[in-house]
């Protein structure tokens, strides 16, 4: 071999290290969304009506979920029952929402670096003018590792740290921010009780501007 082809040799391996760790990086921060992904998914759908169900029906539903949410509203999270916490699932089930996979320090309710640039799209899309007026529900999930009790203590905490960061760094009102936490109760992948992808954040958009005037 020619000292020419040795050096470009080592050339295209160097070129070949360099797109592999560009690859690695790109792919670590996949998980971490858009402002504009948050909005269209937290953004208010069309109002759809069955056959048999007319005004009335829509507008007593939703008086009664608006009451029940001022029940739980500026509550703290640790506070909830567990009727409560299935209560704000059940409601969230049909509304706009969104899985964030925001990471935290190991046992710790302190996000993570690499998951702050999801925390902040957060905070921009809930400031947007389109989503202004909703009461938004931030649930805190974590993975199946560990204790049943800690790991719902866990996620609450978890939850309260988005709510704080969001009402300090963003302006939101607290009040518009209702945090529960699941623990291991609902996890995404309940095949692998340890994937990482049960350690998430569910923001839900529970659209009570209608109901609340």
């Amino acid at each position: 071999m020619t000292r020419f082809d040795k050096f470009f040799g080592l050339k295209a391996i160097a070129l070949s290290a360099a797109l592999s760790m560009t690859t690695g990086l790109a792919l670590a921060g996949d998980s971490n969304v858009s402002t504009d992904k948050i909005l269209d998914a937290l953004k208010p759908k069309p109002a759809t009506r069955g056959l048999s169900v007319g005004p009335q029906t829509d507008t007593t539903a939703q008086a009664k979920e608006a009451t029940f949410l001022n029940t739980v509203r500026n509550r703290s999270t640790r506070s909830l029952s567990t009727g409560e916490r299935e209560q704000i699932a059940e409601l969230a089930a049909t509304k706009p929402k969104i899985d964030l996979e925001i990471q935290f320090d190991y046992n710790s309710a302190d996000i993570a670096k690499t998951s702050m640039p999801s925390v902040q799209a957060l905070g921009k899309a809930l400031s947007d003018p389109a989503l202004k007026g909703s009461t938004f529900v931030v649930a805190g999930h974590t993975d199946a590792t560990g204790g049943e009790q800690y790991n719902q203590g866990l996620s609450e905490r978890r939850a309260d740290t988005i709510k704080k960061y969001l009402v300090q760094n963003y302006g939101l009102n607290g009040n518009d921010l209702v945090t529960v936490g699941y623990g291991e109760t609902k996890l995404k992948d309940t095949a692998n009780g340890a994937d990482p992808v049960n350690r998430r954040v569910q923001v839900v958009n529970m659209d009570t501007k209608t109901a609340s005037k």
